[in-house]
């Protein structure tokens, strides 16, 4: 098992939690290895969903008082014993309850009880630098970080199912859409489109499915847990900017499987590409895994200017795979600064060491990159 950076024994001393993420992310295995006495409660068992399902009140009926700790796994399947757990904790303050879910949709859109404020939200990402010792970037690139997939002899193989078997048919089983077929090609195209800005018209022509449609189905991306969207900076007005998200699928290795794309090696562009996604997941995971409170953001200007990321205002990170960044490369960055006081302007990079340009920007390797940001040191 890999060593996980999200503390969640730290978190559930302090509240109940909801623990969301992707099938084989690792939400299961991380809290049978933490808490290997807690009651463990899995509805993907046939029997216990039948059970339970029936007879809800069988959880409270149950409980032995020496078990303070309730797991429920994938919650959205049966969200009516939130009630019962509401109940039990309102009864008992040192009750903890853990609930994990591969889908936040039924429960935000089925107005499930949420517990209101009795319970905290965190999501566990796919594998991070830190949780594989900042080695196999390459392969990541290709494969992708989810565990199985990482360890597997044939990542390949075991991609495509999990974006034939999970992606698609989990919509379908969901009931999130009306036709898996269109679905599907929807799907196909959207991940031609991730590290982009959203074009609902052109995916609309592209799949012949309806612009609002296709709205919807980037927005069921989202409450699935499968894709961000990533918003504008818009704090500036020297430089018009644009209003437009952009889109990330959650892993490398599940883009790379839906685009069908073929081996990325170093210094290709498809590199560039899979390692500006590989960054935004990373800062993703470090602001969810430290509950930190700023905006991730990135910012194109109509003029044409563009920064990759803003992490709240005082830090712009420009990704450029090439192993000599030029002053053309900082144009983004420069033409930001004079917008709004920047603490950090950094380029992540192929170079091999670190340096600082004339112009006030740090230019690091991709490594050293990952080792500052995780071990807390790019900034405050």
């Amino acid at each position: 098992m890999y060593p996980r950076i999200l503390n969640i024994t730290q978190l559930v001393r302090h509240r109940s939690l909801f623990l969301l993420g992707p099938r084989q992310t690792g939400k299961s295995t991380l809290l049978r290895h933490t808490f290997p006495k807690a009651r463990y409660i899995d509805l993907l068992e046939a029997n216990t969903f039948r059970e339970l399902s029936a007879y809800p009140e069988t959880l409270r009926q149950s409980l032995k008082p020496e078990e303070k700790l309730i797991i429920i796994d994938e919650v959205q399947k049966l969200p009516f014993l939130l009630d019962e757990a509401q109940a039990l904790i309102d009864r008992d303050k040192s009750l903890r309850f853990i609930f994990t879910g591969s889908s936040a949709r039924k429960l935000r859109r089925g107005h499930a009880n949420l517990l209101a404020g009795r319970a905290w939200f965190c999501r566990l990402h796919p594998l991070i630098s830190k949780e594989v010792n900042y080695e196999a970037l390459t392969r990541r690139l290709n494969v992708g970080s989810l565990p199985a997939v990482l360890d597997s002899p044939d990542p390949v193989e075991d991609l495509k199912a999990y974006v034939g078997g999970y992606l698609k048919e989990e919509i379908r089983a969901e009931g999130l859409v009306r036709s898996i077929e269109r679905f599907s090609r929807f799907l196909e195209v959207a991940a031609l489109t991730n590290t982009s800005i959203l074009n609902y018209a052109s995916v609309s022509n592209d799949t012949g499915i309806p612009a609002r449609t296709v709205r919807e189905h980037y927005q069921m991306l989202e409450d699935t847990l499968v894709g961000f969207q990533l918003p504008p900076y818009r704090q500036t007005r020297k430089r018009k900017p644009v209003a437009t998200s952009k889109f990330y699928l959650f892993d490398v290795g599940v883009a790379n499987a839906l685009m069908k794309r073929g081996e990325i090696v170093l210094g290709s562009e498809l590199y560039g590409s899979a390692l500006e996604h590989q960054v935004f997941l990373e800062l993703r995971a470090y602001l969810d895994y430290n509950r930190m409170d700023r905006d991730l953001t990135f910012w194109r200007s109509q003029s044409g200017y563009e920064v990759d990321f803003l992490v709240g205002s005082d830090t712009a990170i420009e990704v450029k795979a090439t192993t000599r960044v030029s002053s053309r490369d900082l144009r983004g960055l420069l033409a930001i600064a004079e917008e709004t006081k920047l603490k950090n302007k950094i380029v992540v990079s192929g170079e091999p060491r670190e340096r600082i340009t004339d112009e006030g920007v740090t230019v690091l390797p991709v490594g050293d990159f990952f080792r500052r940001l995780w071990d807390g040191h790019l900034f405050s």
